[in-house]
């Protein structure tokens, strides 16, 4: 029989998560304080956050930090989560490329979303922290913060955005049966939500009503902290658990991935599965084909626009944006980089021409890769 999953011992749990900051050659824009205007420091985040994942957040020198014990002791219930072979994906597929998967969804809450939650919950109690709040859409990120509150003692407050604590009534229970208090955002319990309700007395709800619901509780109540699943750095650290056990499955399978593939809204559950390997394209000093174009093109005073213009606190996003990608046109890259893309394409079909596999499995992957490659965003 062929072997379909891969596990680890509990004693072969990743024991560090892997902080990416720290191997970046260009760190991220910090964020700005809203009242200063200036990069926020770990006391400003300390009034909302726990102090430790306020620490995390900003960390960018530590390459590993250490898992606490009490967080591992918890993962080993559900850790190592199984890397799945696909042998009959890519048998439906008429691939021959290996496909495997990361299987999340074994955590007692049914997703990854637990990874940071022990985390969180673990650093809110040890500072002496009785109260979490934090926002859910769906439900899985409410429901492993109350699983998460519950295992280390805590109170937890989550607000559900309205039309899903209407449609999930099993996933709000499941918050319900760990003890969380969950209402439906908007609402009257806060400032925010009556001020929105006033305006839309119909509102059925979102993540922004939800999340100013939450944070407008955490600062109110005394002894409590707000919670994040995603989007943050510190959330996307403890999620890399995911790509180091995956690392060392795909060791015992006897394959490195060429490939990374994950969903992505808020970038927890990419960043858990692919910064771990991302680590290893950072460390080798390979860098983007537009960059790398760009800069083969650019006069000195153009290089110092590529190098600079991402760290101006001056100009917008959008126009930081605006004037890379003018700068980028200006230099020709787009059509090099076309060009580059096609010729690598056109030597992919020939590979797929090559196999021997029935003509129409490799027709349906032909329309597919033309259409992949041919969209325009």
């Amino acid at each position: 029989m062929k072997q379909k999953r891969y596990f680890l011992e509990e004693n072969e749990i990743p024991r560090q998560w892997y902080n990416i900051q720290a191997d970046m050659p260009v760190k991220p824009m910090p964020m700005l304080n809203p009242n200063t205007k200036e990069p926020v420091t770990v006391e400003d985040l300390s009034e909302l956050f726990c102090e430790e994942c306020s620490r995390q957040e900003l960390n960018t020198v530590d390459r590993w930090i250490d898992i606490p014990e009490e967080v591992l002791e918890r993962y080993a219930y559900y850790r190592s989560t199984p890397l799945v072979r696909a042998y009959s994906l890519e048998e439906a597929l008429g691939t021959p490329a290996k496909i495997y998967f990361k299987n999340e969804s074994v955590s007692p809450i049914g997703s990854h979303k637990l990874n940071s939650a022990l985390a969180q919950a673990y650093y809110c109690k040890k500072e002496g922290v009785t109260n979490v709040t934090t926002e859910t859409g769906a439900g899985q990120w409410g429901a492993a913060l109350s699983y998460a509150s519950k295992v280390f003692g805590l109170e937890s407050a989550v607000y559900q955005v309205k039309i899903s604590y209407e449609q999930k009534p099993y996933r709000r229970s499941i918050m319900q049966v760990f003890g969380a208090l969950v209402t439906p955002s908007p609402s009257m319990s806060t400032r925010a939500g009556k001020d929105i309700l006033t305006k839309h007395p119909n509102h059925q709800g979102s993540l922004g009503t939800a999340i100013s619901e939450a944070v407008e509780l955490a600062r109110m109540t005394p002894g409590c902290k707000y919670t994040l699943g995603s989007v943050m750095n510190h959330v996307t650290l403890h999620q890399t658990v995911i790509g180091l056990e995956a690392e060392k499955q795909m060791e015992m399978a006897g394959e490195y991935p060429d490939t990374v593939v994950a969903c992505f809204g808020g970038g927890s559950n990419f960043g858990g599965i692919a910064f771990p390997f991302m680590r290893h394209n950072i460390l080798e000093g390979k860098k983007t084909i537009l960059l790398i174009e760009a800069f083969s093109r650019a006069n000195e005073e153009q290089r110092e626009v590529l190098r600079t213009t991402h760290l101006r606190n001056d100009i917008s996003d959008a126009e930081k944006i605006a004037t890379i990608k003018a700068l980028y046109e200006a230099l020709g890259v787009p059509e090099r980089v076309e060009q580059q893309i096609a010729q690598k394409f056109q030597k992919a079909l020939s590979i797929l021409d090559a196999l021997e596999v029935p003509q129409e499995r490799t027709a349906e992957l032909r329309k597919y890769a033309e259409n992949l490659v041919g969209r325009k965003s």
